[in-house]
């Protein structure tokens, strides 16, 4: 890695555990980048899950009451 223009100096993974999130990551997961300005109301991933899934019930009961008034 010594002659990657990407790492610097700097950077000290002597510390690192070597494929700590690989199994993680070959299952599949996103990461998503939110704002200092959101990020405080959502310390954690389980926060910010959370209000993922409330509002896709809100989303879902939406789609569901437009679909008996028919409209789209």
């Amino acid at each position: 890695m010594k002659n990657d223009p990407d790492m610097l100096e700097e950077y000290d993974f002597s510390g690192g555990i070597r494929g700590k999130y690989a199994k993680q990551y070959a299952e599949g997961s996103n990461v998503v980048v939110i704002d200092p300005d959101v990020a405080v109301y959502f310390p954690d991933h389980d926060s910010v899950n959370e209000a993922l899934r409330s509002l896709t019930a809100i989303i879902k009961r939406q789609k569901m009451t437009e679909q008996r008034h028919g409209e789209s």
